[in-house]
C-alpha cells in the first residue's frame, strides 16, 4: 500500500552542509598550523558529515515523485514538490505522475463475426499509486503496452465491425457506430487491467478502424449495394405514388377513360420513365389512341 511521507526541508539541510564544509576546512587549516592530530580527525568527521548531508538532499519536480526504500524495505513515497532531505541511506527512485499518451499500433484481428479488421486505440493514463507501479509489476511502461493491446484485441472480438443480416436487433452495438459507448467500454476494461499496476486511464478512444485489405473491396461493394437498394426503394415508392396520383386525377377529371389494359400500359410506361436510370426519349403518337 502506498504511504506518503513528508521529508525535512532541503534548504535547511543545504545550509547545514555548507556549515559543515566550512567547519571542516577551518579545522584542517588550524590543524596544519598547530600540528594537532585531534583536529585533523575532527575535521574529517565534519567533512564526512557534510557529504552525508548533501547525499540526502533530493529535488522533486512538479507532478513527479520519489519512491524511498531502505535495504529492500519500502519506506514511503514523496509527492511534495521542492527541495527535500531524506535519510542518506535511503535508495530513491524517480517516478513521473504526469499524464502519458499511449498511441497503440494497428492490430489485425477478427471481429465477432469473424471478419478481419484493423484497429488501434489512443490511451491517456497516469500513475496514481507509486507503490503498485514500482513493486507490483516488473516494468509498468511495458505493462501498459501489453495490457492495452490485450484490451483492444478483446474489444474487437467482442463486437462486430458493422451491422450484418445475422444481427436482427437494432440495439446491438457495433464498432463502427458504437461511438462513445465503445470508448467507454474500452476505458473501463483498461482501468480494470491496469489497476493492479497503480495506473488510472483518463481517456481511451479508437483511433483507427477499418476492414482488412483482403476484404475491404468486397465490403465496399456490399455497402454500395445496400445504398443502391435503399435509393431504389425510395424511387419506386415515389414512382408508385405518382402513378396512383395520375390515374386518380385522370379519373376524377374525366379527361380520358382507360380500360384495364390501357391502365396497365400507362402504369408500365410511367414506371419505366420514373424509375429508369437513363433519360427517356418521348415518342409522339400521331394516330388514334389504339394505334
Amino acid at each position: 500500500m502506498e504511504k506518503i511521507i513528508k521529508p525535512v526541508s532541503g534548504y535547511l539541510a543545504a545550509v547545514l552542509a555548507v556549515a559543515e564544509f566550512l567547519i571542516a576546512i577551518a579545522l584542517f587549516i588550524v590543524s596544519a598550523e598547530t600540528g594537532g592530530g585531534g583536529l585533523t580527525f575532527l575535521a574529517a568527521i565534519f567533512f564526512i558529515a557534510a557529504l552525508f548531508t548533501v547525499k540526502g538532499i533530493i529535488i522533486v519536480n512538479p507532478n513527479h515523485s520519489r519512491v524511498l526504500t531502505f535495504f529492500g524495505k519500502y519506506i514511503g513515497s514523496v509527492k511534495e514538490n521542492g527541495l527535500m532531505w531524506v535519510n542518506p541511506f535511503y535508495k530513491t527512485s524517480h517516478l513521473s505522475l504526469r499524464a502519458h499518451n499511449h498511441n497503440g499500433q494497428q492490430l489485425k484481428v477478427n471481429d465477432k463475426l469473424g471478419n478481419p479488421i484493423e484497429i488501434a486505440a489512443v490511451t491517456v493514463w497516469r500513475v496514481t499509486d507509486t507503490y503498485k507501479s514500482s513493486f507490483e509489476v516488473d516494468n509498468y511502461l511495458q505493462y501498459v503496452n501489453v495490457q492495452s493491446e490485450a484490451a483492444v484485441r478483446h474489444l474487437a472480438v467482442s463486437y462486430p465491425y458493422d451491422r450484418m443480416e445475422e444481427i436482427e436487433s437494432s440495439d446491438d452495438i457495433t464498432l463502427r457506430d458504437g461511438g462513445d459507448k465503445v470508448n467507454e467500454m474500452l476505458e473501463k476494461e483498461l482501468n480494470e487491467r491496469l489497476g493492479p499496476a497503480g495506473i488510472t486511464v483518463l481517456e481511451a478512444r479508437i483511433s483507427h478502424l477499418a476492414y482488412a485489405p483482403e476484404i475491404a473491396g468486397a465490403m465496399l461493394q456490399r455497402q454500395q449495394a445496400t445504398a443502391i437498394v435503399a435509393a431504389r426503394t425510395k424511387i419506386v415508392e415515389g414512382a408508385v405514388g405518382m402513378v396512383e396520383l395520375a390515374l386518380d386525377r385522370l379519373s376524377q377529371k374525366d379527361i380520358v377513360v382507360l380500360d384495364e389494359e390501357r391502365k396497365a400500359a400507362m402504369v408500365s410506361n410511367l414506371l419505366v420513365v420514373l424509375c429508369g436510370e437513363s433519360k427517356v426519349s418521348p415518342v409522339v403518337n400521331t394516330g388514334t389512341l389504339h394505334q
